[in-house]
């Protein structure tokens, strides 16, 4: 079981040493907050998918992030004034619920709707148990975010993205061909021939992890 969404939100803003010079948000509030989010999604009977950081950390140890981000549908978000959106274009929203940064990725793009409608399971965060992205899911939306980072030179997020592929790679059996396969009807060619070398930079690295760590378990530590 996942600890709870509002310790892992409480825990990414303590733990984030930019954090630590400039008025940080009142994390006491938070886990109602948190909680008032998830009763109107649920009153609401909205058809939300949790993707993103905490989503991952459903499936990965080690990943801190202080916002919450879900698959929504256009019409869901319109249903959803508590957000207060400060920037949207036609694939992504940014807004607020009261303290919480919130991300949204709309279905207008074909490939968030597919993840929303193919790619999702339940997953238990605390006491809760949350609509959440597939390993599968969040490998796509991943590799779906990485040509867009390369353009744009954000190489820490790229950073950041690639080691997210890496430990779910590390931890979980998945065939990338079919991750490609589909990501191939919602990129460009040129970025998808970018992905596959990305894709096999990070399996050459997880069969050396793979490699060394064998090697170390045969053979005997220095004496004492």
């Amino acid at each position: 079981m996942t600890m709870a969404i509002a310790d892992i939100v409480r825990n990414g803003i303590l733990f984030d040493i930019k954090n630590w010079e400039v008025v940080m948000p009142e994390t006491d509030r938070l886990p109602e907050a948190i909680e008032r989010l998830f009763t109107i999604l649920d009153e609401r009977q909205i058809d939300y998918v949790l993707v993103g950081g905490i989503a991952l950390l459903s499936y990965i140890e080690g990943r801190n992030t202080q916002d919450i981000k879900f698959i929504l549908s256009k019409r869901e978000l319109e249903a959803l004034p508590e957000i207060v959106i400060a920037d949207q274009n036609k694939d992504v929203a940014r807004g607020t619920f009261e303290s919480l940064q919130v991300d949204i990725l709309l279905t207008q793009n074909k490939l968030f709707e597919l993840v929303r409608d193919r790619h999702v399971t339940e997953r238990q965060f605390g006491n809760h148990v949350i609509r959440c992205a597939t390993v599968e899911g969040l490998l796509l939306l991943k590799f779906f975010a990485l040509p867009s980072l390369y353009r744009q030179g954000q190489f820490s997020k790229v950073s950041i993205y690639e080691n997210d592929i890496t430990q779910l790679l590390l931890n979980y059996h998945i065939d990338l061909s079919e991750i490609l396969k589909i990501l191939s009807k919602h990129l460009l060619a040129s970025d998808l021939e970018e992905l596959q070398v990305t894709a096999t930079d990070i399996q050459n690295r997880i069969q050396r992890f793979h490699s060394q760590h064998n090697k170390l378990e045969h053979s005997e530590g220095p004496e004492a």
